[in-house]
């Protein structure tokens, strides 16, 4: 079986307040980023978009200032590994499932994060980021890229991801999912599916 893991919340914890300490505080952060709409400027990243160009956007130069500040102080907000998953990461390897990966992940901040977590480099025999191919989860044309260079049919796989709209999408494709909770959860999942 091939089984598909998203990144961000799955096995590496994402929390982007962090890239804005200590020039804020969390709640600082929060507010901040609702006010500049974090969240689409940052799938316009994964998206493929530069963070100077999506920075244009802002029209407070301060907050713009503060944003751009993202990218060169990232690391922290991607410090910590989810490491019940990896542990069955490695199960599933042992039992000689393949393990691939695709994620929705800037291009311009995947090298950072292949410097933080070097298993990222190693643990996928494919793996797809959406900055780098300008599509996002949960579009369709993101798992046919998938399948496409893994060369496997979506029926081969199992798909797992924090996002339940990136888990219908996957359904919706015709492969298994799962939505990620937390280790435990998924690790009962796996098991019912007989996979560990």
């Amino acid at each position: 079986m091939n089984i598909v893991f998203d990144i961000g919340n799955v096995l590496v914890r994402w929390d982007a307040r962090a890239a804005f300490a200590p020039g804020l505080t969390p709640e600082a952060a929060d507010a901040f980023m609702t006010r500049i709409g974090f969240t689409a400027l940052n799938l316009r990243g994964d998206g493929g978009e530069t963070w100077a160009d999506i920075a244009t956007a802002i029209a407070d130069k301060d907050d713009r200032a503060m944003f751009l500040s993202y990218l060169p102080n990232y690391a922290r907000a991607i410090a910590e590994p989810i490491e019940g998953t990896w542990a069955l990461m490695d199960r599933l390897r042992a039992k000689e499932h393949a393990i691939h990966a695709i994620t929705n992940w800037s291009a311009e901040t995947w090298a950072t994060g292949l410097a933080t977590h070097p298993r990222l480099g190693t643990s996928f025999g494919t793996v797809i980021v959406s900055g780098q191919e300008r599509v996002v989860k949960p579009d369709p044309a993101i798992f046919a890229i998938f399948c496409e260079r893994a060369a496997v049919a979506p029926d081969s796989c199992v798909f797992i991801d924090d996002s339940e709209k990136n888990v219908a999408g996957a359904r919706a494709f015709g492969m298994d999912a799962i939505h990620f909770t937390t280790p435990e959860a998924l690790e009962a999942a796996l098991t019912e599916r007989g996979l560990l």
